[in-house]
C-alpha cells in the first residue's frame, strides 16, 4: 500500500493512501494559512474521574458549507482546499480544527489539586477521506475502496499509538446531519486521546470482573453466546460476525466481532482483512433499507472499540454501529433519563431489530 505524506501550508501533516502499484502523490498547497494556535485543555470530573476536553476555539470551524465549497474535495479548477490534488484514493489529514493537538499553546501552572485536575489538551485529531466523489458514501465503495480505509486505519492506530502521551485510539464515522456532521463529504475521524475513554475504561473493568469470576474473558463469551443462541445475529462469515447487543441501547446498533481475539486492528490477520469490507458494506447497505426506499440515507455512527495503548489486554477489538433513527420520520432523542443519568431505555426491541436487518439483506 503506497502512502505518500506531505506538508499543507500552516505546517499539518496530510498522507495519501493509493492501492498497490500506484506511483507517489505530489501535493502543493496554495493557500495563504498560518499556523493555527491549540488551546484545549482536558479537565478531569471530579465527581466521576472521566477527563473532558475543553477546545472552545472550535467554534469558528468550517459549518455546513455548500457542495461547490467543500474543503474535502480535491483541489480543481483553480478551487484550493484541504487536498491540494486533483483526485485521491484516501487522504488522512490533521484537522484544522482539533479537539486535541500535540502542538498546543495552553500554559498550565503547578496549582492541580484533588478538585482542580488540568492538562494541556494533548493529542491528535485526524479527518480521513474515504473517497474523492463528495456525493458518494462509505456504503457506496468498492470492497476494494473499502479495504484500503481499513488498511489506513490501521496505519494510523499504529503511528498514532506511539506518540507521546497518547493513551487510546479511536476511529470513528459520524454520517448524517441528524447526527451533527458539518461537512457532507464521505468522511470519518481519528482520535488520539491523551486518556482511555469513560466507555472503554468501563468495559475493561467488566472484563475483570468476568475474569475473576469465571476465569475466561469476556468479550470472547459474548461473542460465542450470540452466535450459539443466533437469534440476535444480523450476518456472518467465516472469521467476522455482526450482532445486535443483548441490551442494545440504540434502535439499530450492531456490534462487529472478529473470530478471534485480538486487541487492535494492528493484530487482524490478512484473512480477516480480506472478509472485513464484504461484511462492513452489506451491513451499512441494509442500514439504508431498514426504514423504506423512500427515505433518506440513515444516519448512524460506527467507532472502532480498541484496547488502549498501554493497557487493556482483556478488550477485544470490536466496531460497534448504530442509527439515531427509532422509525421513519423519527429520531431517538436522548431526553433526560438518558443525557442526565446515562440509563438508556431503547424503542426497539433488540430482537425485533435484529430480525429487520435480516429482512432486508440483499
Amino acid at each position: 500500500m503506497p502512502k505518500t505524506s506531505a506538508t499543507l501550508a500552516d505546517g499539518r501533516e496530510l498522507l495519501f493512501f493509493d492501492p498497490a502499484g500506484t506511483a507517489p502523490r505530489t501535493a502543493d498547497d496554495q493557500r495563504p494559512l498560518s499556523p493555527t494556535a491549540h488551546l484545549s485543555t482536558i479537565r478531569r470530573d471530579p465527581a466521576t474521574g472521566a477527563w473532558v476536553t475543553i477546545a472552545a476555539h472550535r467554534q469558528s470551524r468550517t459549518y455546513h458549507p455548500p457542495a461547490d465549497e467543500c474543503p474535502l474535495c480535491p483541489t480543481r479548477d483553480g478551487r484550493l482546499t484541504e487536498i491540494p490534488a486533483g483526485d485521491y484514493q484516501v487522504a488522512v489529514l490533521e484537522n484544522r480544527f482539533p479537539s486535541l493537538a500535540m502542538r498546543s499553546a495552553v500554559e498550565l501552572g503547578d496549582s492541580e489539586t484533588p478538585l482542580r485536575a488540568e492538562r494541556s489538551g494533548t493529542g491528535r485529531c485526524e479527518v480521513v477521506c474515504f473517497t474523492a466523489e463528495h456525493g458518494s458514501s462509505f456504503a457506496d465503495l468498492t470492497p476494494d475502496q473499502a479495504r484500503l480505509v481499513l488498511d489506513a486505519w490501521t496505519d494510523r492506530t499504529a503511528a498514532l499509538a506511539e506518540l507521546p502521551g497518547v493513551e487510546q485510539v479511536f476511529c470513528f464515522e459520524n454520517r448524517g446531519a441528524e447526527i451533527g456532521v458539518t461537512l457532507a463529504h464521505p468522511h470519518g475521524q481519528i482520535y488520539a486521546f491523551p486518556f482511555t475513554t469513560p466507555r472503554t475504561a468501563r468495559m475493561i473493568e467488566q472484563a475483570g470482573v468476568h475474569r475473576a469470576a469465571t476465569g475466561r474473558n469476556l468479550f470472547e463469551d459474548l461473542l460465542a453466546a450470540e452466535r450459539a443462541e443466533g437469534t440476535r445475529v444480523v450476518l456472518a462469515g467465516e472469521h467476522w460476525t455482526a450482532f445486535v447487543p443483548f441490551a442494545a441501547r440504540w434502535p439499530y446498533e450492531v456490534h462487529v466481532y472478529p473470530h478471534r481475539r485480538v486487541p487492535d486492528l494492528t493484530r487482524l490477520s490478512e484473512a480477516e482483512r480480506a472478509e472485513f469490507p464484504g461484511i462492513y458494506l452489506e451491513l451499512l447497505r441494509r442500514f439504508d433499507r431498514i426504514f423504506g426506499p423512500d427515505q433518506p440515507p440513515t444516519p448512524y455512527i460506527a467507532g472502532w472499540h480498541q484496547a488502549p495503548a498501554h493497557r487493556g489486554d482483556e478488550l477485544a477489538l470490536h466496531i460497534e454501529m448504530f442509527t439515531i433513527r427509532r422509525t421513519a420520520g423519527k429520531l431517538k432523542y436522548l431526553a433526560g433519563v438518558e443525557s442526565g443519568m446515562d440509563a438508556f431505555v431503547n424503542d426497539v426491541a433488540p430482537e425485533d431489530a435484529a430480525a429487520r436487518l435480516r429482512e432486508v439483506a440483499t
